[in-house]
């Protein structure tokens, strides 16, 4: 009986596609990719090491051939998939229908080198009927779309490995440029620098509530004051905190309080009362990047976090393919969604003709569909739950919903104005306030699906305001008036969702790529997280601008966008790929990557590059703040003091960085002596915090100065030499027991402890560690552990059960020694710094215990690259040690030749 072997990228989309094929088919997962370039130079055979262009892999000479490498963790499954060839008659390449797909598709066919007939099989969706007609409608593999795939690859090792040494050289070591990952970060450092350059403006108007002749009540704000507007945060420049225009009325805090008091005792009456309807459109369904910016907003998923759940989800038969440009949806699904509508909404819910919906950005790649539930069917969100777990079944519902809404009528209502104004004397000023209001008639597609919110129902409601009816004329009695006070904002900080946004809206990258861009910056340190907010690092502000002044070419937005433009050219065949990567590589003067790097490189000055302006103090000296090897740190003349970790660049200005030197100032002088050794004592504040110094570094000897932390709510300023001797004293005998054995107290990482033998307990916060007695330590010795005790077992602090993604198994939340982690029984992660385990969630554990595995993975290998090495020394001794031993057999053998033999007698 012929069979036939199908490849797929994933073992667990293999699985779901055995269910459909019958036993003639063989399916197999190449685990993903199988080939790549090589990642370190180890990797690189002996044959091209001593070849020029073999750090980067492509021979940018001969038509930019790359040089490709089976990945290690490869060569294994590639053996397997080769025996499986063996015994079918025919192969089909099933991977992913993107350009990334394509390429897998095509490296298993170069490596396997089939000699039976092969053919590439795609589909958007794992169901029984799209893999049936998959099969009746194979083609071959797309050369222009492996070319498109290839082309990006190289250009991003080109860029990665031609600029990272620049930021090595430049910067500080371990930093990473990227084609996109740096037109990101410089969109999160304009922000920040858009909010350093924020000035606050302050602003007051009216509130005032009004009752109707019918006892009626609502609120309305002053709007006009004799015939001219109000001044509101819009009408502020940001940068100058000054009016934008002359033709508003700016109330101070005293002129306002002052207006309440002048019309507090009129009459008013409403001047005009409006009523306008509208209409609600609903939203496309979801492509990649609208689906991330959703997880983020409703679901407060990471981007990353949202694509594995629909990796998944698509994987095991739910979704159509996740990795999708394109907002259409197929007739068979919106066939399905329109009957979904009138079955769970109503027929006055399903609009009279189908909606269709186009791309609005222009590079977008329209080959698929929009991400929707695959098949014919609505899966109940339980089963997916028990199936696959939490985080699925909230993507899930998030997609159905979204499919649904696309496919409702829209949302009608009316919006209501109301104005009102005191009819005071001729001389009076009139005060003009303004009331609005929003009544739902029909919800439409807002009954399924409101963007941003979790609960339809309750945004609805939010989302209306009803106003009395009244009508023009009608006198109103204020039943309170107050002055408020405003102050305008600074621009919001970019959250990963907002981020996303303005990627796709500027065209730059692809959707699919932006969870791991998201994952890199935060990796590299040019960002970290102030809630949900991105803040950029002053690295990160140091690498924009070496970018921007020196190598702008490559950080322009016109070439981004321009490049994904020309990628989608070589896609369809209408362009070149040599041709291209020559233009980018070799190019001219100003655009060229290669001449670029051997012309502007050399004008970099370092200092230059790491020094940012942060201002000019009261003595009119300038204050810099500079981007170190070890850290930010900021200089004034020649007084510098260490940028505590994870400050935000909005944070530092002229009276911080003068608070931050002066406490570096101080730290240089003693707070006195030691009794005892003679040495100065400091008190300085550092990276981490502040802390006491016992004496001075020894670079000759190379010996470090004995330091002592702070106590958790200790002030630098109460710090006083009894303290400090105090501090350094630790940890300190509090005293001994009834058998003599010492007790110790100790600062500890979370906090005061102390110790008798492996026993340990936590101070309370009503406990001074200083002045801790014997009696008090003793009485904590004789109570139960608590959970924050050492050396006890690790508490439970609560479990997921039945986890899909582990096969079943159980994630453990637990409290250790270090503070609180989770464990799946083989890989342990603890929780980032400040987050609160009450919160966590099962898709949170298992992000963290995926990001734990893939450090560890890199640890293994670097162990074991290690232990090969240290195994070949002994191999490499013994063979030397055999060397005497042959020399001595040789000599003897010699020595038996020149004796001379016994003379017959």
């Amino acid at each position: 009986m012929s069979k036939t072997l199908v490849i797929v990228e994933s073992p667990t989309k293999a699985k779901t596609l055995r269910k459909y094929l019958g036993p003639d088919y063989v399916v197999e997962s190449s685990v993903g990719h199988i080939r790549d370039l090589p990642g370190k130079a180890a990797e690189v055979p002996a044959k091209y090491k001593k070849l020029e262009w073999a750090s980067l892999a492509v021979n940018v000479e001969e038509d930019f051939e790359p040089l490709y490498v089976i990945k290690p963790d490869a060569r294994a499954r590639i053996k397997e998939l080769k025996a499986k060839l063996k015994t079918c008659d025919a192969l089909l390449l099933a991977t992913d229908e993107d350009r990334e797909g394509e390429a897998i598709a095509w490296h298993l066919m170069e490596v396997l080198k089939p000699e039976c007939p092969v053919r590439r099989m795609v589909f958007h969706e794992i169901t029984k009927v799209a893999i049936l007609e998959a099969l009746d409608d194979t083609r071959d593999i797309n050369a222009n779309m492996v070319q498109a795939q290839e082309t990006r690859r190289i250009i991003d090792r080109l860029y990665g490995y031609g600029v990272s040494p620049v930021l090595w050289r430049k910067i500080k070591p371990k930093l990473s440029a990227g084609r996109v990952q740096s037109v990101a970060v410089g969109l999160l450092v304009e922000r920040e620098k858009a909010r350093i350059r924020f000035c606050e403006a302050q602003y007051w108007d009216l509130v005032a509530s009004f009752k109707t002749p019918a006892d009626e009540v609502f609120e309305a704000n002053l709007v006009s004051l004799g015939g001219q507007r109000i001044a509101a945060g819009k009408d502020f420049d940001a940068d100058t905190g000054k009016l934008k225009r002359d033709d508003v009325t700016l109330l101070n805090g005293a002129e306002a309080q002052a207006l309440v008091k002048a019309i507090e005792s009129e009459p008013f009456e409403i001047l005009s009362a409006e009523e306008k309807p509208f209409t609600k459109k609903p939203s496309p369904p979801f492509h990649t990047s609208t689906l991330q910016q959703e997880g983020n907003r409703k679901l407060r998923f990471d981007a990353k976090r949202t694509m594995r759940a629909s990796q998944r989800l698509y994987e095991n038969g739910y979704i159509t393919y996740m990795r999708t440009d394109s907002v259409a949806l197929s007739q068979v699904a919106i066939d399905m969604t329109r009957q979904e509508i009138s079955a769970q909404y109503g027929d006055e819910f399903v609009p009279e003709e189908p909606r269709t919906y186009k791309n609005k950005v222009s590079n977008a790649q329209e080959a698929h569909e929009a991400i929707r539930p695959a098949g014919d069917r609505i899966a109940p969100i339980e089963e997916i739950r028990k199936q696959l777990g939490q985080d699925e079944a909230k993507v899930y519902e998030l997609i159905w919903k979204r499919t649904m809404a696309s496919q409702m009528r829209d949302a009608r209502g009316r919006r209501m104005s109301l104005r009102v104004g005191n009819v005071g004397g001729p001389d009076a000023k009139q005060a003009i306030f303004q009331a609005g209001g929003n009544v739902i008639d029909f919800p439409g597609f807002l009954r399924a699906y409101v963007e941003g919110a979790d609960d339809p129902s309750q945004a609805l409601a939010d989302q209306e305001k009803i106003l009395p009816a009244v009508e023009q004329g009608d006198g109103m009695t204020p039943t309170d008036l107050t002055a408020e006070e405003h102050k305008t904002s600074p621009p919001a900080r970019l959250t990963e969702a907002t981020l996303v946004k303005a990627l796709e809206e500027s065209g730059i990258g692809r959707p699919s790529t932006y969870a791991s861009i998201i994952d890199t910056i935060q990796r590299r340190d040019y960002t970290f997280k102030k809630g949900s907010a991105l803040v950029p690092t002053f690295t990160a502000f140091a690498v924009t601008k070496l970018l921007q002044n020196h190598l702008t070419h490559l950080v322009d937005l016109s070439f981004t966008v321009g490049m994904e433009s020309r990628l989608d050219a070589i896609a369809k065949g209408d362009e070149n790929r040599t041709d291209y990567l020559k233009e980018f590589y070799f190019g001219t003067k100003e655009t060229g990557l290669k001449p670029l790097l051997e012309t502007g490189v050399a004008e970099i000055d370092p200092r230059v590059v790491c020094t940012l302006p942060v201002g000019i103090d009261e003595k009119q000296r300038e204050i810099v703040l500079r981007v170190g090897r070890y850290g930010p740190f900021l200089q004034r003349e020649d007084t510098t003091a260490t940028v505590p970790d994870q400050t935000c660049p909005d944070e530092i200005n002229v009276e911080s960085a003068t608070r931050l030197l002066a406490a570096s100032e101080k730290g240089k002088e003693p707070l006195g002596e030691h009794p005892e050794s003679g040495e100065p004592i400091f008190l300085k504040s550092g990276r981490y915090g502040p802390y006491v110094q016992l004496g001075l570094p020894d670079d000759d000897a190379g010996t470090k100065p004995k330091m002592a932390s702070l106590l958790k709510d200790m002030e630098p300023e109460s710090v006083d030499l009894d303290t400090a001797l105090q501090l350094l004293a630790l940890p300190r005998k509090v005293g001994e027991d009834a058998n003599k054995v010492e007790i110790l107290a100790f600062n500890g990482r979370y906090g005061p402890y102390i110790k008798r033998d492996e026993d340990t307990r936590s101070l309370t916060p009503e406990d001074d560690l200083l002045t801790l007695s014997l009696e008090r330590a003793l009485a904590l010795l004789a109570q139960e552990p608590t959970r924050r005790s050492y050396r006890t077992k690790p508490k439970e602090i609560k479990s997921f059960k039945d986890v899909p993604a582990l096969d079943g198994g159980t994630i453990l939340l637990l409290e250790g020694r270090w503070g609180p982690y989770v464990t799946d029984g083989v890989v342990n992660a603890s929780l980032p710094k400040g987050a609160k385990p009450e919160d966590l969630e099962e898709g949170d554990a298992l992000d963290l215990l995926e990001r734990q595995r893939e450090r560890k993975g890199g640890r293994r290998a670097k162990k074991k690259t290690a232990k090969k090495k240290a195994a070949k020394k002994p191999a490499a001794k013994k063979k030397a040690a055999k060397k005497p031993a042959a020399k001595k057999k040789a000599a003897k053998k010699a020595a038996a030749k020149k004796k001379p033999g016994k003379k017959k007698g």
